[in-house]
């Protein structure tokens, strides 16, 4: 991964732990089916109007549809109805630290059902991040940890259909679907299939026309700046660096939820916090390969310069 896609990786991180706030929000006043639909909706509608504008538009084949609709259903309407009902039960901290469990999940369904070689780098990166998570966010965030929970478990689900939608969209790049186009379309399809659970829920209209402002306001941050700029900046990414590597999205939202607290709302950092940071920054370090592989070309070097030996060093194992 480039300097680049890091940047946009921690972007997308501090997009999406606002998503954890906003669902927390609306826990109380909307339905878990209905906030999805809501989302879906408004994000849908958006990145119709960017699609317009930059002249593309959908593909009208069944296959792309198809591929769109299994898409939304993994990427969007299981993961959010499951985080949607969770949060009513269980706390954003624990919420963060189980759907940290993304990229272990991405990790090992890349190895058995696409053929990705299950690097060690990876898994041990992967296993860094998600106790870096646990750490940072405390003890307390892991006082209620019980993996027989239903809520927790529901997050648990959501981290793996996230992590199969990841593997799932690799299949725009071979059908010619652009990133842009492709987020669109997954939106418009989950869009459509969320409708039948939100008619579902009894006086759904009513709590729509009936709901705060504020209510209004959060929906429009979860769908907006949430979802629809959040996916043009997920597929771009995805296509250029893979889902394995996208997936680690989810180690660096819980440290921009706590910077952004820091910087913005005059939240002190701990001692725990600060070690929580540099444990996931050293699982990201060792996926990521490059500082290992320096490591090895230091060491080798200095071997040389004892021994008097030119030996070509190592290089680092990458899927950068």
């Amino acid at each position: 991964m480039t300097a680049r896609d890091w940047s946009i990786l921690v972007l997308l991180s501090v997009i999406w732990g606002g998503s954890f706030f906003f669902y927390r929000i609306l826990a109380e006043a909307i339905a878990p089916p209905v906030t999805v639909f809501v989302r879906l909706l408004l994000a849908s509608f958006a990145l119709l109007v960017v699609l317009r504008a930059s002249g593309r538009s959908l593909p009208t084949g069944l296959q792309a549809w198809f591929a769109f609709a299994v898409m939304g259903v993994l990427n969007n309407i299981v993961p959010f109805t499951l985080i949607a009902w969770a949060e009513i039960r269980i706390g954003s901290g624990l919420a963060s630290i189980l759907n940290a469990t993304t990229p272990i999940f991405a990790v090992v369904l890349a190895h058995f059902l696409s053929g990705e070689r299950l690097r060690a780098n990876r898994a041990l990166g992967a296993a860094f991040g998600l106790a870096g998570v646990a750490v940072l966010l405390g003890p307390a965030a892991l006082a209620g940890l019980n993996l027989t929970d239903l809520a927790q478990l529901a997050v648990l689900a959501a981290s793996l259909s996230y992590s199969m939608a990841g593997l799932f969209a690799r299949r725009f790049a071979r059908m010619g679907i652009e990133p842009l186009v492709a987020a669109t379309g997954q939106l418009c399809a989950s869009a459509v299939l969320s409708v039948i659970p939100a008619l579902a829920v009894p006086h759904a209209l009513s709590a729509l026309t009936h709901a705060s402002a504020g209510t209004w306001l959060a929906l429009a941050g979860l769908a907006l700046p949430c979802t629809a700029f959040a996916y043009v900046l997920y597929f771009g990414l995805l296509a250029r660096v893979g889902p394995t590597n996208v997936m680690l999205v989810t180690l660096l939202t819980p440290v921009s939820a706590l910077a952004l607290g820091a910087l913005f709302l005059g939240e002190r950092l701990t001692p725990g916090n600060a070690l929580g940071m540099a444990i996931i920054f050293a699982g990201l370090a060792i996926i990521d390969g490059r500082a290992l592989g320096a490591w090895r070309s230091w060491r080798s070097a200095s071997s040389n310069e004892v021994t008097g030996k030119t030996v070509i060093p190592p290089t680092a194992e990458t899927d950068s």
